[in-house]
């Protein structure tokens, strides 16, 4: 089989995903789409009619996100028309299927050169309607309440709910939880400081050429143990909700799973991932095309793999995802220099540290989803982005990464630096 090496990655900054507060508000989705298709083909001297592909994620297809923004977004870049695109969701993972997907059509022989990534506007998501529509059935979680049969079957709660639950079933205090958030925005704070995502970042510009956004928007370097301690639960308020037509609330979809489990509401917004608006990309490439056009790659996909689990907890398929990688790619956790967990809620990214007893220093080093925020569709491609660079700058060899997703599934990938 053929190695799928990585040319290239970059991402936008992350901007607040509220209209009218954020720096995207009123940019189309396309347009920060754009921004990073133009930077891959401008770094690399791209010819984009040799692109075969541009495998795209992007979890909530509607409204402006809608209609195979992948293809659009390459089109409006200028890009050649004989570069064809598709779009997908896996919810929070499609960036990394996106990118998995890619490196098998050339790992398969398939495909030469193909561009993998993701947007998400949650400022659109939101103002689109769908935070007030489906509260209960996308955004917030629940994903299956509104089809009875699968609800029967399989309960599927607000995910700031399971987070909670989670917390409580593996003793995880609301304490430890915002440790682990004052960390991630130190790290993130240092990371910014010492320009470690500047090779990935490029900024977003306007119509007219203006810079709109050329730093991270989101984060909170000021954030202290005290004040997150006076923060109230952000759940809460989900947890006598009306979940599906019989009445049963969200809590009340734990504990048909769970009968004995006592849980309360811990996570809030300084253990959870901020809401924002990004747009990542990667190039990927064969090494006969790598070859063909001067480039040189930066790091090999060593092993993607997918894992499901359960779908009522939702956020617990990461670490078996981490194991089956490891396995597949013939190597231990030994052998992992950069973690890379998204920071869906602090007790995903804490369970995963316990479970597999890894070394703090190596995961998440430069913060994560919590002080830099969590673009859906996009946050796989940025975290592939971030691990590369990590791993250059400190000299490291592999890196896994990884994430959960709505519907209690987890895709991963090993990357090599080359």
């Amino acid at each position: 089989m053929a190695d799928a090496y990585i040319i290239d990655a970059v991402r936008t900054p992350r901007a607040i995903g509220k209209t009218g507060k954020g720096a995207y508000s009123g940019l189309h989705p396309q347009h920060i789409a754009k921004a990073v298709l133009e930077a891959i083909r401008d770094r690399n001297g791209l010819d984009t009619a040799t692109v075969d592909d541009i495998i795209w994620g992007t979890s909530a297809q509607m409204g402006l996100q809608g209609g195979d923004l992948g293809r659009m977004a390459a089109l409006d870049a200028g890009y050649d028309v004989k570069a064809s695109g598709v779009t997908l969701d896996r919810f929070c993972g499609s960036g990394l299927t996106a990118t998995s997907l890619a490196a098998g059509q050339i790992m398969s022989g398939l495909e030469d050169c193909v561009i993998a990534g993701g947007t998400e506007m949650m400022s659109h998501v939101m103002d689109h309607g769908m935070m007030l529509r489906e509260k209960k059935a996308h955004v917030a979680g629940g994903i299956g309440t509104n089809n009875p049969t699968l609800d029967a079957r399989h309960p599927q709660t607000n995910q700031g709910v399971a987070a909670d639950a989670i917390a409580a079933m593996e003793g995880i205090s609301r304490a430890e939880l915002e440790a682990f958030g004052v960390e991630s925005q130190r790290r993130a704070a240092i990371a910014m400081k010492e320009g470690r995502f500047d090779r990935s970042l490029v900024p977003v510009k306007d119509a007219d050429g203006h810079v709109v956004l050329d730093r991270e928007e989101y984060p909170r370097p000021d954030t202290t143990a005290e004040k997150l301690a006076g923060m109230k639960p952000a759940f809460a308020m989900f947890y006598d909700l009306p979940a599906n037509a019989s009445g049963e609330t969200f809590a009340g979809q734990i504990r048909r799973k769970y009968p004995d489990l006592d849980f309360e509401a811990v996570h809030h917004a300084g253990t959870s991932s901020g809401v924002v608006d990004g747009a990542a990309a990667l190039l990927l490439a064969s090494k006969d095309y790598a070859d063909a056009h001067g480039m040189t790659p930066r790091a090999r996909i060593v092993a993607a793999v997918n894992v499901g689990d359960d779908p009522t907890l939702m956020l617990n398929a990461p670490v078996p995802a981490a194991r089956k990688a490891l396995e597949r790619a013939g190597l231990t956790k030994d052998d992992i220099d950069v973690w890379e967990i998204n920071e869906a809620f602090a007790v995903v990214a804490e369970k995963f540290i316990r479970d597999l007893d890894l070394p703090r220093d190596k995961v998440n080093a430069n913060g994560g989803a919590i002080a830099l925020g969590h673009p859906i569709g996009a946050t796989g491609a940025v975290l592939i982005g971030t691990a590369l660079d990590e791993l250059e700058r400190t000299g490291g060899r592999y890196a896994l990464i990884t994430m959960c997703a709505a519907g209690g599934m987890a895709p991963a990938i090993i990357i090599e630096r080359v």
